[in-house]
């Protein structure tokens, strides 16, 4: 038919794959450079990672309040629960130890670190590579069941691989689940940040980082998994 993707001219198809992947190597190098001195931070611990979880607790405060900003002053209010629970999950559970593992602590939020960015770019590649039916066009239009389907399987891989290192999930299987399930709690997180911005017509909820936005764009998976993954960490009584 006619005028369909089939008829395409080779440089409209070379042009409509470089936008697809427009950004990338911006949104790659940032969130490499972003993740070292949160990597130095998480393995140093003590108030190294203290600090660094405060100062982005107050960048995302600020950036809450301008995608808020119109609202009442509950909602406004909301925003310091959404922000200080999870980095006080984060706190805790870098401060969890166990008498045969000095370092128990750094790598429980190691692994959900790795489940977290694993999910975005799963689904970040899937998304574009695959394409397919929109997961929530009303809330994100560029989300799809494709790159859902992804993140839940990266999500899967990782968890499977840090089996090697961490605690808790006790077991192979175990760690895959949990990633799969920390997969859709995390894009149900980004969901969540898409109908804040999409609420006020905003593209990002902030500039902090080039490619991605601002903070809250890049943790909104984590302020969701965070407290989920603290409490099974607790209730499984694999720290102290």
């Amino acid at each position: 038919m006619p005028g369909g993707k089939g008829d395409m001219e080779p440089q409209e198809k070379s042009d409509e794959a470089m936008s697809r992947w427009e950004g990338l190597q911006t949104r790659a190098m940032y969130g490499a450079a972003l993740a070292v001195p949160v990597l130095a931070a998480l393995w140093l611990g003590g108030w190294l990672f203290t600090l660094l979880v405060m100062i982005a607790v107050m960048i995302m405060i600020k950036e809450w309040n301008g995608l808020t900003e119109n609202d009442n002053r509950l909602w406004r209010a909301a925003g310091l629960a959404y922000v200080s629970i999870p980095c006080a999950s984060l706190i805790w559970l870098r401060d969890a130890r166990l008498e045969s593992d000095a370092y128990a602590g750094a790598k429980l939020v190691l692994f959900l670190l790795l489940v977290v960015w694993a999910t975005d770019i799963g689904a970040y590649f899937a998304g574009r590579k695959i394409g397919g039916p929109k997961l929530a066009p009303f809330i994100s239009p560029n989300k799809t069941w494709a790159g859902l389907g992804g993140g839940i399987v990266s999500a899967a891989v990782v968890g499977g691989f840090s089996a090697s290192f961490t605690p808790y999930p006790p077991s192979f299987i175990a760690c895959m689940e949990t990633g799969m399930l920390l997969a859709i709690i995390a894009q149900g997180g980004d969901l969540f940040e898409s109908w804040l911005k999409r609420r006020i017509g905003a593209k990002d909820s902030g500039d902090l980082i080039p490619g991605h936005g601002g903070l809250l764009d890049r943790v909104d998976g984590l302020i969701f998994t965070a407290p989920i993954f603290a409490w099974l960490v607790y209730v499984s009584g694999s720290a102290i």
